[in-house]
């Protein structure tokens, strides 16, 4: 029980969830209720056997469901102020969020409303709960050019109003390549932008090589295939180029067959930048204190090692250095506060 208020209070940072994915079925019935949308159950419990993972296309469907659900501005502050909510019980200060503008914007949203939307309830979250999230819109492989040039529109439009901090890149690794974006990015990096790309998840390590190459990623998403190519990891590790790693979704979408054989420990042993994520929390029954929770089960890392994993996510965010340190300090003093309370004694991460 020690160990499990530990986790809960534990100062953590989320660096790859995306908000769709982040869609508890408590607001999809809400969402539906008001633009009269029909769903495959009517109340909470029975949307939460729906939103039960059984398979990739199942996945699929309830992604899309879910997208679909969002159709006015209120329906995006109702996602992201509850998304924000959740992250402060769990005692997540500051996420970067994956969002995927253009599905909305082909299902025929505002995207400058969408925009203003989000930007409120960011600020009303700051106010009312103390935590921060920033965007990183995702153009998505798979959908083609134009898409990605409204996705780029929008980034730079959120960049300016402080609310996207970086262009992401998703969709299908094995079938289509990153080349086509290649002028996204560069534009993006142009422009203050930071950049990431998912890669190395369902396709292997020639798709992070790639990603690295062709979008100039700083960090990577997923990229847990690295582990095939013993040279990648260590120009990885000898570059420090940041893994966003979700254990839980790896086993749910097929990367892994379960958690004893994900790679996650070898890459931590090896000295890769690594961050534990939740990836789409609402669709594999997880969040982020679950993740850590299932990696001490499964690997058996101590709070010191867990409470390092935390600061690494912090180093590895885009957050500007003064407020990165600020809220480091602030790690610290909590850690501190929580090892005499639970241990008796300080938490005191490994040296970096």
């Amino acid at each position: 029980m020690s160990l499990d208020r530990f986790l809960l209070h534990l100062p953590k940072i989320e660096l790859h969830v995306h908000l769709e994915g982040a869609m508890r079925p408590a607001v999809l019935l809400e969402l539906a209720r008001r633009n009269g949308i029909a769903l495959p159950a009517q109340d909470e419990a029975g949307l939460k056997r729906w939103f039960r993972f059984t398979g990739f296309e199942h996945f699929v469907q309830v992604y899309l469901a879910c997208s679909r659900a969002l159709r006015t501005p209120e329906d995006f502050q109702l996602l992201a102020l509850d998304f924000l909510t959740e992250q402060a019980y769990q005692n997540v200060p500051y996420s970067e969020v994956h969002f995927t503008i253009s599905t909305h914007l082909a299902n025929g949203v505002n995207g400058g409303e969408v925009l203003d939307a989000l930007a409120v309830a960011i600020e009303e979250g700051e106010r009312r709960h103390g935590v921060t999230l920033r965007l990183i819109p995702d153009i998505v492989r798979n959908v083609g050019v134009e898409p990605a040039d409204r996705t780029l529109e929008w980034a730079l439009a959120g960049h300016k109003r402080g609310v996207v901090t970086a262009l992401g890149l998703s969709g299908s690794e094995r079938l289509y390549p990153n080349e086509p974006f290649r002028e996204h990015f560069t534009a993006a990096e142009r422009e203050g932008l930071h950049r990431v790309a998912h890669a190395g998840e369902h396709a292997g390590p020639e798709s992070i090589r790639s990603a690295l190459q062709v979008c100039r990623a700083e960090r990577i998403g997923h990229g847990v295939r690295a582990v095939e190519d013993p040279t990648l990891m260590e120009e990885l590790r000898a570059a420090q180029i940041p893994l966003e790693v979700c254990p839980t979704s790896n086993v749910c979408l097929g990367v892994v067959p379960d958690l004893a054989e994900h790679p996650f420990n070898r890459l931590y042993r090896s000295g890769l930048a690594l961050s534990v994520n939740s990836d789409d929390p609402a669709f594999f029954n997880t969040n982020l204190t679950l993740e850590y929770l299932r990696l001490h089960q499964t690997f058996g890392y101590s709070p010191a090692e867990l409470a390092g994993l935390s600061l690494a996510a912090l180093r590895q965010s885009f957050l500007p250095e003064p407020e990165r340190l600020t809220l480091e300090e602030s790690f610290r003093q909590q850690l501190d506060a929580l090892g005499r309370e639970l241990f008796g004694a300080p938490v005191e991460p490994p040296v970096s």
